[in-house]
């Protein structure tokens, strides 16, 4: 039977040992219920115990020194709390919680604010992370640490979370993870991927971020029924990806960003192909964007909307034949559907006429969109001036986008 501690109500110049004395002195598998008021932070719980915040009016206070809380120990339950003031320094990964070679951790339903990183996962696996409100400190997003950061870090469930304001939710080496159901809004990276792999990524909603997910010497994973928008400014994507192999792309919404999609040698190992099935990929300003081709990848049956333009290819030479693409919708095609099966009775094409000048010269871009550049592809298309550069061929075209069926 579990022993409960109840500590009462403490004031701003609370003892600086009194929770930590609480926790040395519980037994394995107690829970300490902490009431309303503020406790004392830079604490280290080195056993299996819970602590409980119950009516969510409890605050640990760190002393803007090292992390809040330090977990040591498999099987603690941190919940229903507000944590708040750890350091600020970068290398020593200063956070709110802390968790280091320790499974079975569960962060639940806090409240994480005023903190360098948020939540740091050091080959820890088999956590939850479920409900909680993670925001860093008031600074330049470069200066702020990650809200969540898995280094090295297994099988952990991450859901439900609200995280704003941060620099990036991070996962090195980390696999298997499922992703779902949160929110991410005004931060650098929503989602950061470095050598992970057979993570699942489901049903997120990542909202003015630098960088919705991007992946980076990564394999193995799936991303369905996100939506991502407002990626924008200079570097703004929705999902990018570097030397990244056997990614799956499924029914997501990817909508109002500088750009759709940025595969830079991705998939990158041989034989390996990126999926990209059934998206709406709309009003961005490039749908996807190639950078050094190497191994294909798969468009099939996504429909794209209201793009300036479609598809771009940055690096000349490479073989753009090497992609495949399939019943996708296009609202710039032009044919026709004389037999009505919905489905366009001639291949849709994209070359690059007069504009690969600026996709392959960065200071022609001030003059994208401009009257001038618009009249140069309009005669290339005429009567061609050079040789046009083959982008894509969709030989069977979808005459309705999905959502008009």
């Amino acid at each position: 039977m579990r022993k409960f501690i109840f500590l009462t109500l403490i004031v701003l110049n609370l003892a600086s040992n009194e929770l930590q004395e609480a926790i040395n002195n519980a037994k394995n598998g107690d829970t300490i219920e902490l009431g309303s008021g503020v406790y004392k932070g830079n604490i280290t719980i080195n056993k299996p115990l819970t602590i409980d915040g119950i009516n969510k009016t409890a605050i640990i206070v760190g002393d803007e020194n090292g992390s809040v809380i330090n977990i040591t120990s498999p099987n603690v339950v941190i919940k229903n709390l507000t944590i708040t003031n750890s350091g600020k320094i970068h290398a020593d990964e200063d956070s709110a919680i802390k968790i280091t070679n320790s499974n079975n951790v569960e962060i639940l339903n806090n409240k994480i604010k005023d903190t360098l990183f948020g939540v740091t996962f050091l080959k820890s696996n088999n956590a939850k992370v479920i409900g909680n409100e993670i925001s860093s400190y008031d600074s330049v997003t470069a200066f702020k640490g990650d809200a969540l950061k898995f280094w090295y870090s297994h099988d952990n469930k991450i859901i439900d979370n609200n995280i704003t304001n941060s620099r990036d939710a991070v996962f090195w080496y980390s696999s298997k993870n499922l992703i779902k159901n949160n929110h991410g809004k005004n931060c650098r990276y929503s989602l950061h991927f470095m050598y992970s792999s057979d993570n699942l990524i489901q049903n997120n909603t990542f909202d003015s971020n630098k960088v919705g997910i991007f992946f980076m010497f990564s394999k193995d994973t799936t991303l369905k029924d996100n939506l991502i928008k407002n990626s924008i400014g200079a570097y703004g994507v929705a999902i990018g990806m570097k030397d990244s192999s056997n990614l799956k792309i499924i029914n997501n919404k990817i909508i109002y960003n500088a750009r759709g999609f940025y595969l830079d040698q991705s998939p990158y190992q041989p034989n390996t192909i990126n999926e990209f099935v059934g998206n709406l990929i709309a009003y961005n300003s490039v749908a996807v964007q190639f950078h050094a081709l190497l191994e294909k990848s798969i468009f099939k049956d996504n429909t794209f909307k209201s793009n300036i333009e479609v598809a771009l290819n940055d690096t000349p030479g490479v073989n753009m034949n090497k992609n495949e693409w399939s019943n996708n919708y296009f609202d710039d095609y032009d044919g026709f559907d004389l037999d009505k099966d919905g489905f366009g009775d001639t291949p849709y094409l994209s070359y690059s006429y007069a504009d690969k000048l600026w996709q392959h010269r960065p200071s022609v871009r001030f003059f994208y969109g401009s009257n001038a550049i618009s009249l140069l592809n309009f005669i290339a298309k005429l009567a061609p001036f050079s040789e046009p550069e083959f982008i894509l061929k969709d030989e069977r075209p979808r005459t309705k986008a999905k959502d008009e069926n």
